[in-house]
């Protein structure tokens, strides 16, 4: 490990691509977190009188949006460039924050939040496989303190924008009209940002681009045609992805485990701790906070160090927190196990993003990073719903024992794959 820590190239958090990137990432963010954690629940329960399962639903669509079109936009993104895809794409956010102004039943508010996910879904997908081109080879590229910006701008954003509306709305005096006018002024500018986007990063051209600078004095110009093109992909993913199969449930898994949390963190703290809203929200910042504030230091020490020793210990403490946290009843304790939470997990998502960087061939990057998305993503769409069963059936301290026993798995299957990608390479 320490015979390839000196070849890393090591990524400028200053880089124009990854400042562009953490505005963007920040402020759509901001505009999702305030519309799905602060906004639509109330807006669409008690405004526009829809039943829960019709808010359940609209919301289940946002996701399936941003998952199922995460692959393909990034095989869009291989072809015509970040700039013109990201700038696409977040036009869609302003399109669907305007729809659910006007709506007003059901159906229109569901089809809103379709394309609030679809709008969405080419923001990751783009983001790591730009970090993972800056890094260089898959094989030396430093990438750990990049993904912990990234991931920190999302924390961010998430957090920050409940608040902000929260305080228009009860302290400001706005109506939801000017809080979504505001929301949509502000994914308006998320998109001028994204022109600002290169389409290319160094010599690493997506495909269409760098065909039409090599064939700009070829007689006769071939036409783009998008099946062939497809079919070429899906060839090339296929004889360049030679990774662990283990990885593929790992993604899953690791997205499952925050799955199995998020419905009920709220619904634990009130029932179990009997916490006020200040005190929930101190909670809240305690684990979130400590997250964001260690996500770039611990993203440097990945660099140095390299992921195998955080991944290790990030998954195992993130276990023992867990079960400590759904045994907790005393507040203080509470707190002590949500700040161990959020050290736990500014270790793990780093270094897990740049383990998983590595596995991502040199061809088709943004096509192989919207596939291993989609499969992560995918565990944060079912975790909720196995959460839900688990609280109602077993107790409510169910749903964070399995995602400690989650986490336990993911050690496991995370020294597997490290084992088995050695002797690959030690027999190679």
């Amino acid at each position: 490990m320490t015979g390839k820590v000196a070849g890393r190239v090591h990524i400028n958090l200053a880089s124009p691509f990854i400042l562009e990137m953490w505005v963007i990432i920040f402020l759509v963010e901001f505009v999702k977190g305030s519309l799905l954690v602060a906004l639509l629940p109330v807006y669409m329960e008690n405004i526009l009188g829809l039943s829960v399962t019709v808010v359940g639903f609209s919301f289940a669509l946002q996701y399936l949006g941003d998952n199922l079109f995460r692959s393909p936009f990034g095989w869009v993104m291989e072809r015509i460039g970040y700039r013109w895809t990201m700038t696409g794409s977040l036009l869609l956010i302003v399109l669907a924050v305007g729809m659910i102004i006007y709506a007003k039943n059901a159906a229109a508010l569901s089809v809103a939040c379709l394309i609030l996910g679809i709008g969405t879904s080419p923001l990751w997908p783009c983001t790591m496989t730009g970090i993972t081109e800056l890094a260089g080879s898959t094989e030396s590229g430093s990438s750990g303190a990049a993904m912990g910006a990234v991931e920190m701008a999302s924390l961010a954003g998430t957090g920050i924008g409940p608040i902000v509306v929260n305080f228009m709305m009860d302290h400001g005096g706005q109506s939801y009209r000017t809080v979504f006018l505001v929301l949509m002024g502000c994914a308006a500018a998320v998109a001028a940002v994204a022109l600002l986007l290169p389409s290319r990063i160094a010599g690493h051209a997506p495909r269409v681009v760098r065909s039409m600078d090599g064939e700009a004095g070829a007689a006769g110009r071939r036409p783009f045609q998008p099946l062939k093109s497809l079919k070429r992909t899906l060839l090339q993913v296929r004889t360049s992805l030679k990774v662990s199969r283990l990885l593929f449930p790992a993604l899953f898994l690791q997205a499952f485990a925050i799955g199995l949390m998020t419905p009920v963190v709220t619904l634990f703290a009130r029932s179990e701790l009997h916490v006020t809203p200040n005190q929930f929200s101190l909670l809240l910042i305690a684990g979130g906070g400590i997250t964001v504030l260690t996500l770039i230091p611990a993203g440097k020490l990945v660099d140095r160090i390299g992921t195998t020793v955080f991944l290790n210990i990030g998954f195992l403490l993130a276990a023992a927190s867990l079960a400590f946290f759904s045994q907790v009843r005393w507040l203080p304790l509470a707190f002590v196990a949500v700040a161990l939470v959020g050290i736990s997990y500014a270790l793990i998502l780093p270094a897990w993003n740049a383990f998983v960087a590595k596995q991502v061939p040199a061809g088709e990057r943004g096509t192989v990073w919207g596939l291993f998305l989609t499969l992560q993503g995918s565990g944060m769409v079912a975790g909720p719903v196995l959460s839900g069963r688990l609280w109602d059936s077993v107790s409510h301290s169910a749903p964070f024992l399995a995602s400690a026993g989650v986490m336990v798995l993911l050690a496991g299957l995370h020294l597997l794959i490290v084992r088995r990608t050695g002797l690959k390479q030690s027999a190679g």
